[in-house]
């Protein structure tokens, strides 16, 4: 019993081993208040005589919190520019209250964890992975590369690439399984939803993944999501086109191997042009992470409850399926449909301005400046296009950006392109459907997810998600029989 106990208390840790102890200091004793749910104000300062205000360190000091309910203060600790929110539990009117909560409905100001994998600075239009910009990387590097920095801290040389290619292409081999599954689909279901069964259904061929506490059994599952997700998505998607699958092939690079899959014929490769592949890698890079994003957010909330990464990232890809998160390119190819050449784009600004229409592809949850990855991915729509063949879109959208960005209207609302504005048009260049576009965003998507799983699990301070309510329904009743309602 005690061990179940011990067990029970490592999982459910917010209640009875918290990772941080509260350490509210209560300047002011309790006093008596007739009412528990007073409202009231929590009154903010830093004082003068803090040692932590002439700190060497900005992001370390001491809020001191005065609560206009009952006249109490308190004092929080500052640390990496935050307050630990398990200390406002302490914060209470009466004793036996259960203290006071943060309320943040989209988590958009709360830190849910510590985190070394990748840095945004939203108003400077930063993104790093690892300390790489994301400009450097998708310009100097390629998508294997990447896959290694973010799981392991460092770019690889030369021999601990090769090794990790080694180990991608041994976890190449697609199970039966997969096979009867896509099978069994309607060949008419979104191509997202083959994706979320098929990774979900993976941890039934790998049961040893439930041992996610083991470090190296996670590698092995790590390397078998990166191997297959691109094959189980091409699986999916020569399905829905009545095609025979395409084997991989171990000599082709990572993007190469994806459109050799979803291009090729069983009997021979595909002919895909250099500048192409260039692109794909590319764009697998770009999606590589964002850090702590819906998608990000759901694979960790899933994981916390030590369940196998592959149920964990399908939870991700769920999440990435719905319009705000992953669908939103092909939301730019639509409005793009609608605009029928570039001398119809001030019109067209005129109606989103009146609130008629809405401009996709711009503006941003996390970025205040133009998204960085907007600007490689409009070089590389260039590139596609100078090998396919111009584009009317492209003439279009290029318009658009630079119609919208000379407006004040969208300047000074922070609407700049983001990662979607162009992507989608580089999809639907390469002779692909709509519906396949956040695939592709979460096959290149899959290693952050991996990565942040793996980083969870290896911290202590883990704990299973379980946030709080403010409950607003109404207080306990009688039961009422039936016949008396």
């Amino acid at each position: 019993m005690a061990e179940a106990e011990d067990l029970k208390s490592s999982q459910y840790g917010f209640e009875s081993r918290l990772p941080y102890q509260p350490s509210v200091s209560l300047v002011a004793p309790l006093s008596p208040c007739e009412n528990t749910r007073l409202k009231g104000r929590i009154s903010v300062t830093m004082s003068s005589n803090d040692p932590a205000a002439t700190s060497a360190d900005p992001t370390v000091g001491t809020l001191h919190l005065t609560d206009s309910r009952t006249g109490r203060q308190f004092e929080l600790p500052i640390s990496e520019d935050s307050v630990p929110a398990i200390g406002l539990r302490d914060i209470r009117v009466h004793e036996e209250d259960f203290g006071m909560l943060s309320y943040d409905p989209a988590l958009l100001n709360t830190a849910v964890c510590h985190s070394s994998i990748t840095f945004i600075d939203g108003d400077k239009g930063i993104l790093d992975y690892r300390g790489y910009s994301i400009e450097e990387l998708s310009s100097n590097s390629n998508f294997a590369e990447v896959c290694f920095l973010l799981l392991n801290g460092e770019l690889p040389t030369a021999s601990e690439l090769d090794l990790f290619h080694a180990e991608i292409h041994a976890a190449l081999d697609m199970p039966e399984s997969m096979v009867k599954l896509h099978a069994a689909l309607d060949k008419d279901l979104h191509p997202m939803s083959m994706l979320e069964s098929a990774l979900a259904a993976l941890g039934g061929d790998f049961p040893e993944s439930d041992e996610v506490l083991d470090a190296e059994v996670r590698h092995q599952q790590i390397i078998r999501l990166l191997a297959l997700t691109p094959v189980v998505a091409a699986l999916g998607f020569r399905h829905r086109q009545g095609l025979a699958p395409v084997a991989p092939d171990p000599n082709l690079s990572y993007a190469g191997n994806l459109l050799h899959m979803l291009l090729g014929d069983p009997d021979k490769p595909a002919d895909v042009h250099p500048a192409v592949e260039r692109a794909m890698d590319a764009l697998l890079v770009l999606h590589a992470d964002h850090e702590q994003n819906c998608s990000a957010n759901a694979v960790r909330a899933v994981a916390s409850s030590r369940v196998n990464p592959y149920s964990a990232v399908a939870a991700g890809a769920s999440a990435l399926h719905g319009p705000l998160h992953g669908g939103a390119n092909q939301a730019v190819l639509e409005m793009l449909d609608t605009i029928d050449s570039v001398d119809d784009v001030p019109a067209f600004l005129e109606s989103c301005k009146n609130g008629e229409r809405r401009l996709m592809g711009f503006g941003h949850r996390v970025y205040k400046n133009y998204d960085p990855r907007a600007k490689v991915i409009g070089q590389l729509a260039g590139d596609v296009f100078d090998v396919i063949g111009e584009n009317p879109k492209l003439e279009i959208a290029r318009a658009l950006e630079k119609a919208a960005m000379a407006d004040e209207y969208f300047s000074s609302r922070k609407l700049f392109p983001n990662v979607d504005f162009y992507s989608g048009l580089i999809y639907s260049a390469l002779g692909f459907p709509p519906r396949m576009f956040t695939v592709f965003f979460a096959i290149g998507r899959m290693v952050g997810w991996v990565a942040h799983w793996n980083e969870m699990m290896s911290d202590p301070s883990t704990r299973i998600v379980r946030p709080r309510q403010l409950y607003t329904g109404p207080k306990r009743r009688p039961f009422v029989a039936l016949g008396d309602r």
